[in-house]
């Protein structure tokens, strides 16, 4: 099957003003409800890591959810999960950061990663970077390395994936939005 990034777009919906006005939305749900859609996703990732040295595949709170466990799975990598403060329940290490909307906090089990692994870790979208620049910050904290930043979606207006490049962490993304993109 071959990659269609137009087709992708088009199903991803664009909600305005929201969550708070002057925010265009992107909502990948209707990506997630086209079973071909979301097998061209799902591959386009798999075929890019398939044969890549890394060994665990780290995942957004919760969007980043919905691929990151589906490449986990495919790939036969362990999955470490990034979540919001306070929804993990046991020890974790904490990760403050700033998002588009204000601060922030991302947590992960302290015994998820060691010295030596390495992690590819997967969102929904690339915005302001915040969110995985600080699962890398926490995967730093346990001696890992981050092989690669990946996301479905990459908003370049708002400068995430270039400070992820500026901070030496590789990114991958499927498609781009323009910020005036309706």
């Amino acid at each position: 099957m071959i990659f269609d990034e137009f087709s992708i777009k088009t199903l991803i919906r664009p909600v305005a003003d929201f969550p708070k006005p002057g925010v265009v939305f992107r909502d990948i749900s209707p990506l997630f409800q086209s079973p071909r859609a979301l097998r061209m996703v799902a591959d386009s990732f798999i075929q890019r890591y398939v044969e890549a040295e890394f060994s665990h595949i780290g995942a957004m709170d919760a969007r980043g959810f919905l691929i990151g466990s589906i490449i986990a799975y495919e790939l036969n990598k362990p999955l470490v999960l990034f979540r919001k403060q306070g929804k993990l329940p046991a020890d974790v290490l904490s990760e403050g950061y700033q998002t588009e909307y204000g601060e922030a906090f991302l947590e992960v089990h302290s015994d998820s990663l060691c010295e030596g692994d390495s992690v590819l870790i997967f969102d929904d979208l690339i915005a302001t970077g915040g969110t995985l620049i600080a699962a890398a910050n926490l995967v730093r904290r346990m001696r890992a390395s981050v092989f690669e930043a990946a996301a479905i979606i990459d908003l370049p207006e708002l400068g995430g994936s270039q400070k992820l490049q500026d901070a030496g962490i590789p990114t991958f993304t499927l498609t781009a939005f323009a910020l005036d993109d309706r």
